[in-house]
């Protein structure tokens, strides 16, 4: 059985020394070359799992040209006081990303991610993608990393080779999932066995498609609050739980099968069986479809790992006090996994930040009060996120 949640090491000193070491420079690769991105040469034999010695950070970049900061207070106040726009505006996003990988403190990193800030540039010239945008994903595997490895390679590509695409560009997304599952489960020279969730922002123009298999998490961040934009698909989840049991699977102990910690993933094909029969473990992905103004600062895609221990509306905080004194989505994710590792997390650690402004979140208003408030921001973004849902 390949569990999702393996052991801790305990051979290893502690992270957070080594977040502040040397940055392996040969390791930051959004894409592979070019001429590697094909099926075929996908097909060669898979380097298997890292070695014990790799060094813990995987990945930590940033593509961000940055402007000027103001002088802020790492302790200030902030307060949203405005609602999101009516989405009329002329806004238009300017994509500048980040992230960091971090192998915490298991024995192997199973994490991939993916960054193109420019899918125009990536993609060459095409007629099916005409609209400046970016495309972002993250990607945790599990039993290994040929399932992730592999998806993060090729997912694009079946997108926007859909027949669908870009007419349709959700049933597109769906058809790229399944479909990029039944070709790994073909590639013969990679381990079919292991699995990965998914979790995919593609953006064009204004429109951003989040979609999300496994239970990585993909949190908007609105003047200060937190939008999650994806569901974690958890075996005990009610709606998941449902699913599963429908099609003849048991939820053991929180585990699919008394196996797998998600509900969904590619890959694991011990768990699915032959090729077109109904399965308790989906690969089919949830969307959400998002129009972006200019309320709309910065998007943070994090693995289980981060959401283990942190909450998206203090990922958020986080996030926005960073960008408001450096401007810096990656140092902003450098410092989100360095928070999720003093909070004790067991997983491997992966986040994306993208921004869509050159600028850095503005200085918010902080509304007049007639008595004395005695509650911190995350908590008024925690009560004005439940008073909105009851609403």
């Amino acid at each position: 059985m390949f569990w999702k949640k393996m052991a801790a090491g305990t051979d290893y000193p502690h992270p957070l020394s080594m977040l502040d070491g040397s940055l392996r420079k040969e390791n930051v690769i959004v894409t592979r070359d070019e001429k590697s991105s094909t099926f075929e040469n996908l097909k060669q034999p898979s380097v298997g799992k890292p070695p014990r010695h790799l060094a813990a950070i995987r990945y930590c970049v940033s593509t961000a040209q940055l402007a000027p900061a103001p002088e802020v207070e790492l302790d200030i106040e902030i307060v949203n006081s405005k609602s999101p726009s009516n989405g009329n505006s002329a806004f238009v996003p300017v994509f500048r990303s980040g992230s960091c990988a971090e192998i915490g403190s298991k024995p192997f990193m199973e994490d991939e991610h993916v960054r193109i800030d420019n899918i125009l540039d990536h993609l060459g010239a095409t007629e099916n993608f005409t609209s400046p945008g970016a495309f972002y994903g993250v990607f945790d595997g599990h039993g290994g990393t040929d399932a992730a490895s592999f998806v993060r390679e090729n997912i694009l590509r079946f997108i926007v080779e859909d027949p669908d695409f870009p007419f349709c560009t959700k049933k597109a997304i769906k058809s790229a999932f399944l479909n990029a599952d039944l070709a790994f489960a073909d590639t013969g020279s990679l381990d079919s066995s292991s699995g990965t969730t998914v979790l995919t922002a593609l953006i064009s123009g204004r429109t951003m498609l989040i979609a999300n298999a496994g239970d990585c998490r993909a949190v908007l961040g609105r003047r200060g609050r937190a939008v999650e934009l994806s569901k974690d698909h958890k075996p005990n989840c009610a709606s998941e739980r449902i699913r599963i049991e429908k099609l003849g699977g048991v939820v053991y102990d929180g585990y699919l099968n008394g196996q797998l910690s998600v509900a969904r993933a590619l890959g694991d094909w011990h768990m699915k069986g032959s090729k077109g029969s109904l399965c308790p473990l989906s690969a089919e992905p949830e969307l959400e479809e998002t129009i972006l103004s200019e309320e709309d600062e910065f998007l943070i895609l994090g693995c289980d790992g981060l959401w283990d221990v942190m909450s998206s509306q203090c990922a958020v905080t986080i996030a926005r006090k960073e960008l408001m004194i450096h401007n810096d989505p990656e140092r902003c994710s450098r410092e989100l996994v360095r928070e999720a590792l003093k909070r004790n997390t067991c997983d491997n650690l992966t986040v994306v930040v993208v921004c869509f402004s050159p600028d850095p979140p503005p200085l918010l208003e902080i509304p007049k009060l007639k008595f004395k408030r005695s509650i911190s921001t995350e908590g008024l973004n925690l009560l004005q996120e439940e008073l909105d849902g009851k609403s």
